[in-house]
């Protein structure tokens, strides 16, 4: 977490595209109280994973002069609608004020590198705090009751927020997972040789040689600036695979035209069980694991009890079923645990 000296940075105003949850929101409206600012995405693993802390930040704290506004700066192009934007706060019961920051404009003008990001803004307009990515939430609840605090709170403030996950507790030595995994001609990791052919479709072969965390791709695949979609005709399939070290995986995937597309997801070969199926997966009339991707946003495929590595196989013989991204969640290791 990083702190800033009191009353050297003003934080920047936020004008945004479009305001959910409220009417568009001035920091010198609210001059008086602490601002939280968190910029995030709706498709972005880590982003999700945060918004417990937020939510419970903006109900225990409402009371005392807190504001939490979420500022939706989008990774994929998708995320500038703002119907999307919409569909994922009711999703997700999102009911604080949101941002919409499609030019990245507000990101900008906080120096902003990466999702997720929070921000303090304390009762003067001026940053305080900041941390990015997940973690450190017991430090950033001090810093937010400091800030309370100097509003001219002098009660019995609530307890800390125990963590909600074990990975969150302070102290805990977690495994390091296989990185982040985008496709897309401009920032994509692709194993096949074929590799990219901007604003075309290729025929890929997988030749069953693969690397950690490179995706491998067969069939017809059109080679978008964010993503790879399926080209092929009915009847035809399309195949990803990847292996990676985790306990979790999420993947960024979309339709075309706003059609449905079913994607089969396999470990090791295999059909996923309830043991390992992640809160996407669904099984048909043969226990075969599928996602349906009806809309584009980040679906939780593979949720292991343990830490191992694995190979994940996707399959899809639905046109214009897109693939932007992969993520991969840790695991603590369990020797390592803290025991006080």
């Amino acid at each position: 977490m990083i702190s800033f000296e009191r009353g050297n940075i003003r934080a920047a105003e936020l004008f945004g595209d479009f305001w959910f949850n409220s009417e568009p929101i001035t920091l010198r409206d609210i001059r008086g109280k602490v601002a939280l600012l968190e910029f995030w995405d709706y498709s972005n693993a880590e982003c999700l994973r945060t918004q417990p802390y937020l939510k419970e930040w903006c109900s225990r704290y409402n009371e005392f002069d807190l504001v939490v506004i979420g500022v939706h700066t989008p990774q994929f192009k998708f995320g500038r609608n703002p119907e999307n934007v919409e569909t994922a706060l009711r999703r997700l019961e999102i009911d604080y004020p949101v941002v919409m920051d499609n030019n990245a404009i507000i990101w900008t003008a906080y120096s902003n590198r990466m999702w997720p990001t929070r921000f303090l803004v304390d009762k003067d307009g001026f940053l305080r705090f900041s941390h990015q990515g997940e973690g450190g939430y017991d430090q950033f609840e001090r810093a937010l009751q400091s800030l309370l605090v100097e509003v001219g709170y002098h009660g019995l403030l609530p307890d800390l927020l125990p963590p909600i996950r074990l990975t969150d507790t302070p102290g805990t030595v977690c495994f390091r997972p296989t990185g982040e995994v985008q496709l897309g001609y401009l920032r994509g990791t692709l194993g096949n040789s074929e590799g990219y052919s901007p604003e075309s479709t290729l025929l890929y072969d997988d030749e069953g040689f693969h690397l950690d965390g490179r995706m491998y791709l067969k069939g017809k695949w059109y080679n978008e600036r964010e993503g790879m979609r399926f080209d092929g005709e009915i009847g035809e399939e399309g195949h990803a695979t990847l292996t990676y070290e985790a306990v979790e995986v999420n993947s960024v995937m979309g339709v075309d035209e706003h059609k449905a597309g079913i994607v089969f997801a396999l470990q090791d070969r295999k059909p996923l069980t309830k043991a390992n199926a992640g809160t996407d997966i669904r099984f048909d009339g043969d226990g075969q694991s599928y996602v349906l991707v009806d809309s584009p946003r980040l679906f939780n495929i593979i949720c292991d009890a343990e830490f191992g590595q694995h190979a994940l196989s996707l399959k899809t013989d639905s046109p214009g079923l897109e693939i932007y991204s992969m993520s991969f969640v840790t695991g603590v290791i369990p020797e390592l645990l803290p025991t006080n």
